[in-house]
């Protein structure tokens, strides 16, 4: 999906979606850690983005997201890990990560005994069922689009609310069992099913767009309070037991959050440590300039930071359907001009960002094969990039570059700039055109308006190469009316058929190898420019134990938390 700004429970978020093999440097604070003596205390939770939905359905969420992992539990979640280990699914509501059948074209998963609700009522494969269908209602907009293209016929499916018989290739045979059959083989499927549509929903308890003001809880916690975009109250689910989910530690006895918070409040609340801040720590503001140049001095600092990786790459798409890159050595010869290093240093630096020659990010289970295929070294090749020019028959080339008109998503002036006078050192004149934020995904994303070349960005849905490079390279996903994320407008029979070759793959491993060669023979068309991959730096409160990036989004995870 596009990139994740870790908003809590936003719709947007980057599962969301949204959103890899980044590690988690844990806290020294850990080694008294454990999680059978960990309850107890409040955690703060303080962050900038709103929390805009509480709907299950309308969540862009996968590994069960951060904070909607502890109220919904889904078929399969993340593995809850640092490293390679937490880039994999693991059974949540299921006892497995579910049996392919027909080519992987039909999944068959098997629910665990004694899971409730919060009222005590059991969790049934009907209640799964409906709480899928509930995300295709109009009325209840913004979850992850997977489903309604993969299940067989479901595609024109309006919800329960207007087509209440359901949806005929999801079957439920008896409480315990739920069959999914697809319209074609898709081998990520245990990982779309931590997505947060799969969280089970009573039907008797739907209050329809009113569900979102106290949903039903699965998780370890349920709603006491909350205030859209600006707070919410979690406690226990007292019917919730961890002899059923051994994946979720669920330490603290409560846990608050407050929105809409500015970054460095954020951060110096966490330096500082006063009262209820000790036991704080964030999801989505990452460490400021102020606070990374106290690290690695040796201060208490160092001891309350983790680290992880999301998915992400930062690049330049090409239009290739408008001149001039149409002409593939006009697009090698601006990958050779490009200076990462003046890219990086825009961003923040190499703490916050890696340069990157490679469309997938350096991760091992995206499938990641390293190539650079126009060396550009540190600071640019801007020789090369002119006697690429001039055996083209080109010279005094002068192109547009959209960008966004602030910096919040890392496409911005600053990038902007460093890409322009990289390119001039080139001989190539660059006219930089601002769009505006809120629209330039709108503009962007229609073929009919995209520009020539402008800055984009793509965050993985879960740990896979699917997610990252087929709505990028397939060419069945260009959308012409709007929406479109295929920038090069590149449709190719071959690379189409090795998507779905791969698609049907049930093991990992293979697929993974398999995305990374098709990244690698992607990347010799020139077809984008990898800029920069992302990195996150995360600052906790004093009395945090346990604080680690997990693996899948690179971000903490609170259901491991302790503050006791």
């Amino acid at each position: 999906m596009r990139k994740l700004v870790p908003a809590v429970l936003s719709a947007t978020v980057l599962l969301a979606g949204c959103q890899g093999g980044g590690g988690g440097d844990t806290t020294t604070s850990n080694a008294a850690f454990d999680p059978a003596t960990c309850q107890g205390g409040t955690l703060t939770v303080l962050n900038q983005g709103g929390i805009n939905h509480l709907d299950p359905a309308r969540l862009y969420t996968s590994g069960g997201g951060n904070l909607p992992s502890l109220l919904f539990r889904t078929l399969t979640t993340r593995n809850r890990q640092a490293g390679e280990a937490g880039t994999k699914p693991a059974p949540d509501l299921a006892t497995d990560l579910g049996t392919p059948s027909d080519g992987a074209k039909t999944w068959t998963y098997h629910l665990r005994d004694g899971i409730r609700f919060e009222d005590g009522t059991p969790i049934t494969a009907a209640d799964v069922k409906y709480g899928i269908e509930r995300s295709f209602a109009p009325e209840l907009p913004g979850g992850a689009p997977y489903l309604r293209d993969w299940l067989q016929d479901a595609a024109s499916y309006q919800g329960p609310y207007k087509q209440p018989d359901g949806i005929k290739s999801i079957e439920t045979p008896d409480d315990k069992t739920i069959v999914f059959k697809l319209s074609k083989p898709e081998g990520d499927f245990p990982f779309l099913a931590t997505a947060t549509q799969f969280a089970p929903v009573p039907k008797a308890k739907d209050t329809g767009v009113d569900y979102e003001k106290h949903p039903i809880s699965s998780g370890p916690y349920q709603v006491e309070s909350y205030e859209p975009k600006k707070s919410l109250v979690l406690v226990r689910n007292t019917h919730w037991s961890q002899k059923i989910d051994e994946l979720r530690y669920a330490c603290p006895d409560r846990i608050e959050v407050t929105s809409g918070l500015d970054s460095a409040v954020i951060n110096q609340r966490l330096v500082t440590g006063a009262g209820a801040d000790a036991s704080a720590v964030t999801t989505d503001a990452v460490v400021g300039p102020e606070q990374l140049a106290q690290l690695g001095t040796g201060s208490e600092l160092d001891k309350r930071v983790t680290r992880g990786e999301f998915p992400s790459t930062t690049y330049l798409a090409f239009n290739t359907k408008k001149a001039p890159f149409d002409n593939p050595k006009v697009r090698e010869a601006l990958s050779y001009a490009i200076n990462r290093t003046s890219v990086v240093n825009a961003l923040g630096g190499s703490a916050v960002v890696g340069p990157s020659t490679t469309f997938l990010p350096p991760q091992k289970a995206l499938g990641y094969q390293p190539y650079d295929f126009f060396p550009a070294g540190d600071g640019g090749a801007p020789d090369q990039a002119k006697q690429v020019l001039a055996e083209a028959g080109l010279s005094n080339l002068s192109i547009e570059l959209a960008y966004e008109n602030d910096d919040s998503e890392g496409i911005g002036p600053k990038v902007a700039s460093a890409i322009q006078e990289a390119f001039k050192q080139a001989g190539v004149t660059v006219k930089l055109t601002a769009i505006d934020t809120a629209t330039y995904r709108d503009v962007t994303g229609k073929p009919a308006t995209q520009p020539g070349l402008s800055l984009a960005t793509w965050g993985a849905d879960w740990p896979s190469g699917g997610p990252f490079l087929i709505p990028i390279f397939d060419g069945r996903q260009i959308i012409t009316a709007g929406g479109n994320f295929n920038l090069a407008q590149y449709n190719d029979p071959e690379t189409n058929a090795e998507i779905d070759a791969i698609n049907a793959l049930t093991d990992p491993a293979a697929a993974a190898a398999r995305w990374g060669a098709l990244d690698a023979k992607l990347g010799k068309l020139a077809l984008v420019i990898p800029l920069t991959h992302e990195k996150d730096v995360y600052l906790v409160g004093k009395n945090v134990r346990n604080a680690y990036a997990d693996g899948w989004r690179g971000q903490l995870d609170i259901a491991r938390i302790s503050v006791k």
